[in-house]
């Protein structure tokens, strides 16, 4: 199937209930792409809206870690997007196998995602659905944001609703403020990233709840359970500054770009706490490495990619060791340090022993050994000669 009379339809690798998306070639250019199609029996009287709006929003960022969008128009009465492919699959994982990354390459994750929202937010873009579904990986293990299909200007006067009165976006992502039915902000992206890193950490999200009212009340009221307290071995800095993410008030949470330089300098690596013992999906998740993505091995999405164990781009060096204390002193006996390059034979020597330490003095401080004992040579034969005269 040939679109626009130049992108090559190959695989569906994608379908959801506004459109599908295929893996393509351009074939004017001679590269391969993601082509997202509308679908023409879409019921959503504002598909196509938020449709061009995506393609408007994302053509309006260029950043390495946003899914790039090349093209967009319409094809046998349908409206179709076409974006940078990206070889891989998202960090979405399912509920039966969650998706559960160590602190390293969630601190990756939390780097990478961070910087593709501070370069939206500094166009203006509020992105409105980040989940893991939404970030992308590829081969290289750089995660980039994928899908600015409810994405809105700051500047944009319409509400965080839908004309039907449902709360735009995923409930279990959501900020405080959005479900109080507040405008969505640059802080409402990050509350959400928070949420998305803390699901990674733990193999669940902070808050569920059998109804989505009950939902909404937990994101506003209720404090989440820290990522220790569920077993999983964290540097308390870490944890200390992604549950600041999850703040309820939208200016006690840092911006998207001090999140990114924080993550990338390396200030969350410290001594992780010690797991505590736990049982369930967690306790198995983090027994060892995390076992390959499920993912069609022949299928190519249009970003994103689970990143496979001991890949580079997606692991950092691990904490150094702790240092061990140095043995406390026995009962009465005063610690005294060890002068460097003293064999061990002789570091301890026996109460009273005054001719061994003697001559270890002689055999280190010769000069000084010799001059006091000139001085005591001199001194004796000063009294024998007086007592003589006398």
């Amino acid at each position: 199937m040939l679109v626009a009379d130049r992108y090559r339809l190959h695989v569906c690798i994608g379908r959801g209930g506004m459109g599908e998306v295929w893996q393509a070639t351009d074939e004017v250019l001679g590269r391969p792409v993601a082509v997202k199609l509308m679908l023409a029996q879409s019921t959503d009287p504002s598909a196509g809206d938020r449709f061009r709006l995506e393609a408007q929003t994302a053509a309006r960022l260029s950043h390495p870690h946003v899914v790039g969008v090349f093209d967009f128009g319409t094809w046998d009465g349908k409206l179709f997007l076409v974006m940078e492919l990206v070889e891989g699959d998202s960090l979405a994982g399912s509920p039966s196998d969650p998706l559960i990354l160590p602190a390293e390459r969630v601190a990756v994750v939390a780097a990478h995602a961070a910087a593709g929202l501070a370069a939206a937010h500094r166009q203006g873009v509020v992105h409105r659905d980040i989940k893991p579904g939404n970030l992308l990986v590829d081969a290289e293990g750089t995660v980039k944001l994928a899908d600015f299909g409810i994405a809105r200007f700051v500047d944009d006067p319409s509400a965080g609703l839908t004309t039907t009165g449902q709360i735009v976006g995923t409930g279990l992502y959501l900020a405080p403020e959005r479900a109080l039915g507040q405008p969505a902000s640059s802080a409402s992206d990050v509350y959400s990233l928070g949420c998305v890193l803390y699901q990674l950490l733990t193999g669940r999200p902070p808050f569920r709840a059998d109804t989505a009212t009950a939902l909404l009340y937990q994101h506003i009221d209720t404090a989440p359970v820290p990522p220790g307290r569920l077993g999983v071995a964290l540097p308390t800095e870490f944890e200390t500054y992604l549950l600041s993410l999850l703040a309820k008030q939208p200016d006690q949470r840092p911006s998207a770009q001090a999140i990114a330089d924080w993550f990338s300098s390396g200030a969350w690596r410290a001594y992780p706490r010690a797991a505590a013992q736990h049982h369930g999906p967690v306790a198995h998740h983090n027994a060892g490495p995390h076992p390959a993505p499920h993912h069609n091995p022949g299928a190519q999405r249009p970003a994103a990619g689970r990143p496979a164990p001991g890949t580079s781009a997606m692991s950092a060096p691990a904490s150094a060791p702790m240092p061990m204390p140095a043995p406390a002193p026995r009962p009465g006996q005063a610690h005294r340090p060890v002068p460097a390059g003293v064999p061990a034979s002789r570091r301890r020597e026996r109460p009273g022993s005054t001719t061994t330490g003697l001559a270890e003095l002689s055999r280190r401080r010769p000069r000084k050994t010799a001059a006091v004992a000139g001085a005591i040579a001199f001194v004796v034969f000063l009294v024998i000669g007086m007592a003589l005269l006398s």
